[in-house]
């Protein structure tokens, strides 16, 4: 209660920068595969450096060889689908643009948390914020979820419910990580979710990983080593 007016509406901001991002993401879900948008998401650290260096953060060579692998390896990890029909063109290139906007939005978000919201009202505060900034504004899309939830199997509902729990997970763990150390160098560690992701939806989705999609998800890896040793 004692903390700033200035540091809440920051908060809130970035709140509604992740919600629409959270939309932009389900979107490129919803018509791309998991193989590629996962990883092409996770450049949102791209973004959330680019403001961090804007205001004021320094970083060594070390730590931009560091971001740099990771960007690059995003950019190979997220190419895939070629050829095809145009149908097939279409939906990937609309599932690249969502996710590249998801990723902006993500980082812009990141980096106002970072910045300002997280050292005034904490991670627990700024992720309840978060969360009541989410209910408020789909709380209309939940009405229309809970009428139709005939429609909707439990194994569904489960899903949902592991997935939130992940999400909140990491969503705490980004924060502490900020709190206690460099917004940049912290979030382009985060980037190794997209790696995770790719491998889950090759184990369970049988996604089909190419040489080059696996040469980028490497290359996020060795990146988040360099900034792990150096950071």
């Amino acid at each position: 209660m004692a903390a700033p007016w200035r540091a809440v509406g920051l908060g809130v901001v970035a709140s509604l920068c992740t919600v629409v991002g959270a939309l932009a993401l389900s979107k490129a879900f919803a018509v791309g595969k998991t193989a590629v948008v996962a990883p092409l998401v996770t450049s949102y650290g791209v973004f959330t450096t680019l403001l961090a260096w804007l205001g004021g953060d320094a970083l060594s060579a070390w730590q931009v060889c560091g971001i740099l692998v990771c960007f690059f390896g995003v950019l190979l990890a997220s190419r895939s689908d070629h050829g095809g029909d145009f149908e097939r063109k279409t939906t990937s290139t609309i599932s690249v643009g969502f996710a590249l906007l998801a990723a902006m939005l993500y980082g812009v978000s990141f980096w106002i948390q970072g910045k300002f919201a997280l050292p005034a009202l904490g991670p627990v505060n700024m992720l309840a914020l978060g969360y009541a900034v989410g209910v408020m504004f789909l709380i209309p899309e939940a009405f229309r979820l809970l009428r139709d939830h005939a429609t909707i199997r439990l194994k569904t509902f489960g899903s949902l419910c592991g997935a939130s729990l992940f999400n909140l997970g990491g969503f705490s763990a980004f924060s502490w990580g900020a709190l206690n150390g460099s917004v940049s160098i912290v979030t382009v560690i985060s980037t190794l979710s997209g790696g995770i992701a790719a491998i889950l939806g090759y184990l369970f989705y049988r996604e089909r990983l190419s040489i080059i999609q696996i040469g980028g998800v490497s290359l996020v890896l060795f990146g988040a080593v360099l900034l792990h040793l150096y950071g």
